[in-house]
């Protein structure tokens, strides 16, 4: 019996993929990984009995970035970025161990069938699961096939069913064109973004950004917001009158008309218009007109217009709105949430979708009528050829959904319904008055059919007030005749809706990323969301774009990313070649990055008017070891030091608070200590500024504060305050936090456990010695009389952490509360948890061998 690999993009389309193919007949069991489960069943493939293995990735399997030298920001020039630094594929997420788990699970199976999602970044994920599998899988029979590729667009029976008895083959191109998208954006980005972050924190201390990021698509997408801004900016608002006329047809009504001329710039004018109308008595009517007009449905749906809607009427943002359709499409609500397509192929069954709507309550009247009618053929759209329209698949209700969730899938299903509903249809009459020699208008509207403004009511022909029944010749007195003063108002900010609009028009991003690139841009602070989500650029924003302007400006206009895109459709397409794309755009950006970087003081020229140097930021803290007078701390992001006098900059960790440690010095260089904290239920450590920048030991790397500092004798260091091995994480070691008293506790220097103990101790030492039992150091603990839990009224006690049965009710394991949810590890829970917990009698804490402190101080060389 054949065994056939399955794998889909998401655990979730896992299972409800092998429901269908089993008809719910499967076994489940959980993989290696703890993320991916893996479902089996039996039946036939290819005509012949075989074993099932369902089981999915966690979207991209692989991610692309530099080999390590490449991703030191100190050691590399950026410029070498475009073509000297050689990229590798590293595991996306090495936690989830999903190389090793795919290769577990396909070692020897035949055949395996691709399920990933039907789009360029699946076709991409496609060829990342088959370099892990293949060289596992048993060697095919002679011309063999053993690789497939189903092609889907909803999780429904019918369709899933379909994608089985039609397998394909895996699309190279489109995979090949999401390399060359990614190797682009990596080499690009990160060269300029690594050049200007590092110019501007070097010079200015409230640019509030710990990051000035470049990003081909990004940028544009910045460039169109600071490009309204302009235009307000710059709006000059000009007076202008309008004649205004009120006839009476009735005594008791009046009809308001609007001036054919429209408006006038010239008060004189206006006014001269004013004098002639108001010496006619009576308005005559010059003609009435009746047209049948009609408003068209709306084409079907693609990604683009539902991210519109989502923003302009339902106040989501682009990716909030992508990640709830994402999860509608694979609970199996709605067809496959990202597809450029407005027309539905021939073969799509209309009304089998609209008769899952017959019984929800809101549009099941309406659906009714459709069907025993019948339905209109949608309009004929665009066909993209990815997948057809989104399209609502089956039946929900609020309670199932919920909130945003039944929101959006309510828009999705009333703008089906409405597409192959009928047009609204409507009589528009138009009246002509002169008044004078002047002449003057009056349109009103009468619905005659409202088609599919039944189920978009918001889509529906305002109520007017009905026109007098009047003819050619007819005479109605004048009401009033006046002169209104106006101003001409200037554009508003952008709405994200007006934005995606810009983007998809000028081919920034694709309809996967758009909400991405918006998305990044409000990250990172170059603008800011407004009520009516609409996007104000903020003062960094404003003068990055204008540096561009100054400097290139292709880089912020959209032309050059457009231009790019259709290259890599035409890779996609196997009209261009992956090389020969990628060599000729790197090389492009290449010499507009030397022209930018020669160029940069145009840009900050701009950016001295807006930011403050670094020498005027920030507040006196510690003292630097070269010169001994005071550095500042920039409390802006990045927090960091700076010495005016040495005219240098050191960082710090971020997310936290800094303060000044004692005023003890570091014994290396001098400089004054800086105490880290993330709060009062986190971790807190002491850091020399200058150590944390300048690793004084080999096995020491930047960033690491005094808990992780391996000077033999210094008093603040790991080795004078480590206890043992963390209990948790494989390399960490638990410190004592010297600073904590009298809730004391230590805390592990890689990971964010921590671990309570001696509440209310006068002082707590780590000794020199250690336990016999487990290596971990001793710890000496003197209480006051009145405060002392030890037995006998004992006031000092010197025993292990872990082993020592007086200590066993004084230490109580915990996870930190971070500020941000970027630090490794839980999030902030507090409740006591893991093998530490309590350390009741009967529940003793089984340590990890503790990390041998001597063994940590191998590498110091005096």
């Amino acid at each position: 019996m054949r065994t056939v690999l399955m794998v889909a993009e998401k655990p979730s389309l896992a299972q409800s993929i092998a429901k269908i193919l089993s008809r719910g007949n499967m076994s489940s069991r959980k993989g290696l990984n703890g993320a991916c489960s893996v479902h089996e069943y039996t039946g036939s493939f290819m005509g012949q009995s075989a074993h099932f293995k369902m089981t999915s990735v966690c979207g991209h399997v692989m991610t692309l970035d530099f080999i390590g030298k490449y991703n030191s920001w100190d050691k590399v020039d950026p410029a070498e970025l475009f073509s000297k630094a050689p990229t590798e594929k590293k595991e996306a997420n090495p936690k989830l161990t999903m190389v090793k788990f795919l290769q577990v699970e396909g070692r020897g199976c035949d055949c395996i069938v691709l399920w990933l999602d039907c789009d360029k970044e699946g076709e991409n994920i496609c060829f990342e699961v088959l370099d892990a599998v293949l060289p596992v899988m048993n060697k095919p029979r002679g011309t063999e096939r053993t690789i497939y590729r189903a092609k889907f667009s909803s999780i429904t029976d019918t369709d899933i069913c379909n994608a089985m008895n039609h397998l394909g083959e895996p699309n190279r191109n489109e995979a090949l064109s999401v390399d060359a998208r990614q190797e682009l954006d990596l080499r690009i980005g990160c060269a300029f973004t690594r050049f200007q972050t590092k110019y501007f924190q070097g010079k200015y201390g409230n640019l509030d950004s710990s990051l000035i990021s470049f990003g081909p698509c990004q940028t544009p997408t910045l460039g169109f917001c600071v490009e309204r801004h302009d235009k307000i900016q710059s709006f000059k608002p000009e007076t202008y009158w309008v004649l205004q006329a009120k006839v009476n047809p009735e005594k008791e009504s009046s009809l308001t008309l609007d001036w054919d001329r429209v408006r006038v710039f010239d008060r004189e004018v206006a006014q001269m218009f004013l004098n002639i109308t108001k010496m006619a008595k009576e308005a005559k009517v010059e003609s009435v007109s009746k047209k049948e007009k009609v408003k068209q449905r709306p084409l079907a749906l693609n990604t683009v217009e539902m991210l519109r809607v989502a923003s302009a009427a339902l106040g989501m943002g682009p990716q909030h709105a992508m990640q709830i359709a994402e999860r509608l499409y694979t609970q199996g609500y709605i067809s496959y949430p990202r597809t450029e397509t407005t027309h539905y192929p021939e073969n799509f069954d209309l009304k089998g979708c609209l008769r899952q709507q017959a019984n929800n309550p809101y549009w099941a009247e309406t659906v009714k009528a459709l069907l025993s009618e019948g339905i209109n053929r949608p309009r004929k759209g665009h066909d993209a050829g990815d997948h057809p329209p989104i399209t609502p698949m089956r039946a929900a209700t609020e309670a199932e959904l919920g909130g945003d969730g039944w929101r959006l899938y309510e828009y999705i299903t009333r703008h089906f319904i409405a597409t192959v509903s009928a047009d609204c249809k409507y009589l528009q009459t138009t009246i002509s008055f002169s008044i004078g020699p002047e002449r003057f208008t009056c349109v009103g509207k009468v619905v005659t059919s409202p088609g599919f403004t039944e189920i978009m009511p918001w889509q529906s022909i305002p109520l007017e007030e009905s026109l007098p029944h009047c003819e050619k010749g007819d005479l109605f007195p004048i009401g009033e005749i006046k002169l209104l003063e106006k101003q001409t108002s200037p554009p508003d900010y952008l709405t994200e809706a007006e934005l995606i609009t810009l983007m998809e028009k000028h081919g920034i991003g694709t309809d996967a990323s758009i909400p991405v690139h918006i998305n990044n841009i409000c990250q990172r602070n170059y603008v800011t969301v407004e009520s009516g989500r609409r996007l104000k650029p903020t003062n960094l924003g404003i003068v990055l774009v204008h540096g561009y302007y100054k400097i290139d400006a292709e880089l912020v206009l959209p032309t050059i990313r457009s231009a790019v895109e259709k290259q890599l459709n035409l890779i996609a397409l196997g009209k261009a070649n992956y090389h020969q794309v990628l060599e000729h755009t790197l090389d492009i950006f290449k010499r507009k990055f030397h022209y930018f970087v020669d160029s940069i003081a145009g840009m900050d020229e701009l950016m001295e008017v807006s930011f403050s140097p670094l020498a005027a930021t920030g507040k006196p803290l510690s003292r630097c070891g070269k010169c001994h007078r005071f550095m500042k701390y920039i409390q802006a992001k990045p927090s960091r030091l700076h010495c005016s006098h040495c005219d240098d900059t050191y960082s710090l960790p971020q997310n936290g608070t800094i303060k000044l440690y004692k005023e003890l010095r570091c014994p290396l260089d001098d400089f004054e200590l800086v105490l880290w904290s993330s709060g009062s239920r986190g971790k807190s450590y002491p850091l020399c500024p200058y150590c944390y920048n300048h690793p004084p030991f080999r096995d020491m790397k930047k960033g690491m504060g005094c808990n992780e500092c391996t000077h033999p004798t210094c008093q603040h260091s790991l080795s004078m305050l480590g206890i043992g091995q963390c209990v948790e994480c494989e390399n960490g070691v638990l410190v004592l936090d010297s600073t904590s008293g009298p809730k004391w506790k230590m805390a592990c220097n890689k990971c964010n456990v921590i671990v309570h103990f001696f509440e209310n101790a006068h002082k707590v030492r780590v000794s020199a010695e250690t336990c016999e039992l487990c290596e971990a150091a001793l710890v000496d603990v003197d209480f006051n009389k009145a405060k002392s839990p030890l037995p006998g009224d004992e006031t000092q006690h010197s025993g292990c952490v872990f082993c020592d049965p007086v200590f066993q009710d004084l230490v109580e394991l915990k996870h930190a509360a971070m500020r941000h949810p970027m630090h490794r590890g839980g999030q902030g829970k507090r409740q006591g948890r893991g093998r530490g917990k309590g350390r009741r009698p009967g529940g003793r804490l089984n340590p990890k061998k503790p990390k041998d402190k001597m063994a940590a101080l191998a590498a110091y060389f005096v």
